[in-house]
């Protein structure tokens, strides 16, 4: 996607224009519905969050500034967010309830789980499911780093950006958040399963 058409749109969106807001919410509506659900575990309340933080992006939209790209502002305004939600306590990141068609949906883009017989496809959610555990393990700000940057693509001055950190803070995030995800998926692949791995 072009971040330089997100901008214009966002400029738009400054200037009132409601149908370039509806516009970037249909783009990014995923992405950030996604992102929410990994800090509380919950759809319907990540939902909630995604209203919230499109709300607060509108209210905001004249304090962006076309010199920083479009998507490093909405995940800022994203993960102070959710962080601020988390930090309320009254919600943590669980996967127990989570059904396959929810972590199908959710996916985990980190990995390449792509199955095209059914034992591939066993092993993809196995997969999901220990990638999950590993997410559900991190801290809020290792989780939100993580996500941004293997989930969307998302390079690290602009995810130090979005978090108000130094880019060699986000490296050490990335890289805790990292190891904890090679060593649930070795764990995995060594035959423990992500549920025994954490004995």
């Amino acid at each position: 996607m072009d971040e330089d058409s997100d901008a214009q749109v966002m400029l738009r969106v400054a200037a009132g224009d409601r149908k370039a807001f509806a516009l970037l919410f249909d783009r990014y509506h995923a992405s950030v519905a996604r992102f929410a659900y990994r800090f509380v575990g919950d759809r319907a309340r990540a939902e909630e969050l995604t209203q919230d933080i499109f709300v607060k992006l509108y209210r905001n939209a004249k304090a962006y500034k076309p010199t920083a790209q479009f998507k490093t502002f909405l995940f800022r305004v994203a993960t102070n967010h959710c962080l601020n939600e988390v930090r309320r306590g009254e919600y943590r990141v669980t996967r127990s309830t989570s059904s396959p068609a929810d972590e199908d949906e959710k996916g985990v883009e980190a990995v390449d789980a792509q199955a095209e017989r059914p034992d591939e496809a066993v092993a993809g959610r196995e997969l999901e499911r220990a990638v999950g555990e590993a997410l559900q393990g991190m801290s809020e700000r290792e989780r939100a780093a993580f996500t941004m940057c293997r989930f969307e693509g998302m390079a690290y001055r602009d995810i130090a950006t979005a978090l108000e950190a130094s880019e060699a803070a986000v490296k050490s995030l990335i890289h805790r958040a990292t190891l904890a995800v090679a060593r649930k998926v070795e764990a995995l692949q060594a035959g423990i399963g992500p549920e025994r791995s954490r004995a």
